[in-house]
């Protein structure tokens, strides 16, 4: 864990000393596509975010909960299958998600995300139509943007309708990388 986080744990969670495990596990992965802040609760991963690790730390304490901190016990499962899956040898992640930082409808959305098969690509009109919301266009790409558990929940598989990658909150760079690593696995 990088010293920032560190100290962004201690200061922050007034109520975790590291005496035992906090209730949401919070950590980083730095891969193929940079660094990702992971939070993992009792129910799932809440969190593998390209955002910055104070404004993460922040709306999960805001949303989730504040007993918060490293458990590599927790996080550690979620780096080794993130590993797997950029190395190509994982093409589904049993990693359970959490999606509670996510609003009621964009977790309509990012559940039908997690439907779409390792190494294909769909749009925002077919994800819009399987919700029965087919002229929702801006709220469901405004929902694939504000994924909270991004990689894990698919939505770099979501592309414009001329193939072309579009917005992505790790940048296009890292989806053409994510997409490219399924194509050269599926």
């Amino acid at each position: 864990m990088s010293g920032d986080l560190d100290a962004l744990l201690r200061a922050t969670s007034d109520t975790y000393r590291g005496d035992g495990p906090p209730d949401i596990a919070f950590g980083t992965y730095d891969g193929a596509v940079g660094r990702l802040v992971l939070a993992v609760t009792a129910r799932g991963l809440v969190s593998c975010s390209y955002e910055d690790e104070n404004v993460v730390f922040a709306r999960v304490a805001k949303q989730v909960g504040r007993l918060i901190g490293n458990d590599a016990r927790r996080l550690d499962p979620v780096r080794r299958e993130l590993d797997a899956y950029f190395s190509g040898r994982l093409r589904a992640f049993s990693t359970r998600v959490d999606l509670s930082l996510a609003t009621p409808f964009a977790r309509t959305v990012l559940q039908k995300t997690m439907a779409i098969p390792y190494g294909t690509t769909t749009t925002p009109a077919r994800v819009g139509e399987l919700i029965g919301r087919p002229r929702a266009l801006r709220a469901v790409g405004n929902a694939l943007g504000a994924n909270p558990v991004c990689v894990i929940v698919p939505c770099h598989r979501v592309v414009r309708d001329d193939d072309e990658p579009g917005d992505y909150a790790g940048g296009a760079a890292a989806r053409r990388h994510l997409l490219t690593v399924e194509r050269r696995g599926a």
